[in-house]
């Protein structure tokens, strides 16, 4: 018989300390360093510095560990002092950046797009018709040390002890206790939910529409807890989700009214919205600027939400015209034919895109906008759209690693893509948003 020796078990290195030098960002919001070999995904810290980064994931038998950097011994000419008093090692997991200049953030944005684009579809910025650049939204560029309220949407987690509001710090189910919120939108700081107590609720989501006076409050109680009388500095609608996660009114509207491309949105149950309030316009423009359309041209409008883009299209395409929206959430559905009612070239549908539009019939269309989820759209129904030999697609997206991968499976089917801008519609962290317009390549 063989003997096999016993396997040293794993130690947890979480508390140790290096000394390493930062390499460059990556996709998350942190930057790449190695110690002994092994990388560490290091976050506070910039390319070029040199820091003291302290482990907070990993073992000796980890492929990679997580740290933050405690300790600035070499600093970029981007760094500042973060202007939040939450941001920093353990503390508030919301901003990724706020340790970064402005214009150092777009920067960084633009890096991690040009390193997914060429490792997951093979492409230059210049193949995809890209400047190079991350744009800033109207208003936005400010001076290092200010910082853009922009979020009309916070989801507030609340302390179990204090009954207090707090954010998440990173990747931790633990609260950071913040008394507001730099980032947040006016409309959210005013109504005063971080100055008041909240017993037996588990998060408080607030919601400040965009162009309305509209206010919501959507409460999740912990399990078996009983809602608090709600009294804020503004009046607003409340609501309630149930440990099955329905919503449920309290008192008010059920729904937030949202102003963009023209139109008014109604957009309900706390449903998908974006969340700069600059964005959907922003957006909009990008995709009719791509797609051109013209009057009497079909189009599709793939994971259509309440109906922006949809909305958008039709008064392009004018009567002679037509567009089908698809999308999977009941009531975002409900929304999209209540907002385009008006509209007798459009029609929407309930169902995931990739069951329902092979059972459409649809063999051909003009154009297509699809805003697919994180996870992007995947290599089947990106085949079955282009097939359907459209003469301009366009592709928001919210991750460029899904958008890197669905541009390569649209280059299998033979669509590439012709033009491709960012926009910089989360500033402190390290998402964004991108327009890609792809075209037949012969």
């Amino acid at each position: 018989m063989t003997s096999t020796a016993p396997s040293t078990p794993a130690v947890s290195l979480v508390g140790e300390r290096y000394e390493v030098e930062v390499g460059p960002v990556a996709h998350g919001g942190h930057c790449v360093a190695r110690h002994e070999g092994r990388v560490l995904f290091v976050r506070h810290a910039l390319p070029g510095e040199r820091v003291t980064a302290q482990v907070t994931e990993g073992t000796t038998d980890s492929r990679f560990l997580r740290a933050d950097a405690v300790e600035v011994l070499q600093a970029s000419k981007d760094r500042v002092e973060a202007p939040c008093p939450f941001a920093g090692p353990g503390r508030c997991g919301g901003c990724d950046w706020q340790h970064a200049t402005p214009g150092a953030q777009r920067k960084l944005k633009a890096q991690v797009l040009t390193e997914q684009l060429l490792r997951l579809a093979g492409l230059a910025p210049a193949e995809a018709g890209w400047d190079g650049s991350v744009e800033p939204a109207p208003g936005d560029k400010l001076p290092a040390g200010q910082v853009p309220a922009w979020r009309t949407r916070v989801q507030f987690t609340v302390d179990r002890e204090s009954g207090r509001v707090g954010l998440r710090r990173h990747r931790s189910h633990e609260v950071e206790p913040v008394d507001h919120c730099l980032i947040a939108a006016p409309g959210v700081e005013e109504l005063g939910v971080e100055a008041r107590e909240w017993p037996q609720i588990a998060s408080v989501e607030v919601v400040a529409a965009t162009g309305s006076s509209d206010r919501q409050v959507i409460l999740t109680p912990v399990p078996g807890g009983r809602l608090p009388l709600v009294e804020l500095d503004r009046p607003v609608s409340v609501a309630r989700i149930d440990e099955r996660e329905l919503f449920h009114r309290v008192h008010g509207r059920t729904f937030v009214r949202e102003r963009a491309a023209g139109r008014t949105w109604r957009v309900g149950n706390g449903g998908f919205w974006q969340i700069h309030p600059a964005a959907a316009d922003i957006l909009v423009g990008a995709v009719l600027d791509g797609l051109a359309p013209r009057p009497g041209e079909n189009a599709l409008d793939l994971y259509c939400g309440a109906g922006l883009f949809a909305g958008a299209l039709a008064d392009r395409l004018g009567e002679t015209g037509a567009v089908l929206g698809i999308e999977s959430a009941k009531q975002a559905v409900a929304d999209a034919r209540h907002n385009l009612a008006d509209l007798e070239n459009v029609r929407i549908e309930c169902d995931k895109v990739e069951l329902l539009l092979p059972r459409t019939g649809i063999t051909s269309t003009d154009l297509i906008v699809l805003d697919p989820p994180r996870s992007g759209a995947g290599r089947a129904t990106v085949r079955h759209l282009a097939g359907l030999g459209a003469r301009r697609i366009a592709y928001v997206a919210c991750d460029p690693a899904a958008l890197a991968r669905d541009l390569a499976f649209f280059a299998e089917s033979g669509y590439r893509s012709v033009s491709l801008r960012a926009f910089d519609l989360f500033p402190m962290t390290h998402h964004f948003e991108c327009v890609a317009i792809l075209a037949p390549m012969s």
